[in-house]
């Protein structure tokens, strides 16, 4: 599961899953697909996956699985005698990547239907765990680290990853009218500065943290931004009163403009830490 800086397609909470049926999916792959592509997106998963350090044998799970790009790679590092598992809530999501990991060859991945703060997993049953851009959709992130405690056995290791919507830039655009338009976009989010809170809710949860964090910075390709990514959240932030009707055609113009000229800039910085459950 996954964000851009300026709108959340229904879809990515609970509650949203199904509301736009197939045109839904497709938007929803499309957008993930999208992301896994950017560099900063593969920089910051190779950093992750490098200290999740998933072996063969084990059994590694994904939380907010999507299509399934990580389990697949999951799936290669544990191998035929491992587990590499995908929880993932929405079923058109899970029958996409069920496809992809077949076609792949990843006999070892698996994609079952649960949410964070409810693991279909038995204490201490899983030897690793990753989230990414997960817990800034929950109501309730802390509940969920709690949880990935729970199933890890003791010298298991849980990897997070989440934005931190703050750290977001758009431009151009009268900045004024972009802090207002960004401030209305992040109310859609139930956790919108996830990024800053990632150590302190592992150390809660009971987890050594691990001193280094990873981190990288999220800039949408031009083709993302001539998609509507950004327009998205418009009718949201005039309906609030964040932003005139004017204010907002006048922002969407400028990005276009800039579009155009190669000059646009939006991003997000996406951090990442990592829990070692005591032995």
């Amino acid at each position: 599961m996954t964000d851009t800086p300026a709108s959340r397609p229904a879809g990515f909470r609970h509650a949203e899953i199904g509301v736009g049926g197939e045109e839904q999916t497709r938007v929803l792959a499309g957008m993930l697909d999208l992301q896994a592509r950017q560099p900063a997106v593969v920089r910051l998963r190779e950093w992750a996956l490098a200290r999740l350090a998933p072996e063969p044998g084990e059994t590694v799970v994904d939380v907010g699985s999507g299509v399934g790009e990580v389990v697949v790679r999951l799936a290669r590092a544990v191998g035929p005698t491992g587990r590499a598992v995908g929880v993932e809530p929405n079923p058109a999501l899970r029958a996409i990547a069920d496809e992809r990991a077949s076609a792949e060859g990843a006999a070892s991945a698996t994609f079952v239907d649960g949410v964070a703060g409810d693991l279909p997993f038995d204490d201490g049953s899983v030897d690793a765990v990753t989230c990414e851009r997960v817990l800034q959709h929950l109501d309730d992130p802390e509940g969920a680290v709690r949880e990935m405690a729970r199933v890890l056995r003791p010298g298991g290791r849980v990897v997070l990853l989440d934005s931190d919507w703050a750290t977001s830039v758009m431009h151009p655009g009268d900045q004024d009218v972009v802090a207002r338009y960004q401030a209305a976009t992040w109310a859609g989010f139930a956790n919108p500065f996830s990024g800053r809170r990632l150590r302190s809710q592992l150390r809660a949860a009971g987890f050594d943290v691990d001193p280094d964090i990873g981190s990288a910075a999220l800039v949408l390709p031009d083709e993302a931004l001539r998609g509507g990514m950004i327009g998205a959240g418009g009718p949201g932030a005039v309906a609030s009163g964040a932003v005139t009707r004017d204010e907002l055609d006048t922002l969407l113009a400028d990005i276009s403009a800039a579009v155009d000229s190669g000059e646009a800039f939006v991003s997000v910085t996406m951090f990442a830490a990592v829990g070692r459950k005591p032995a």
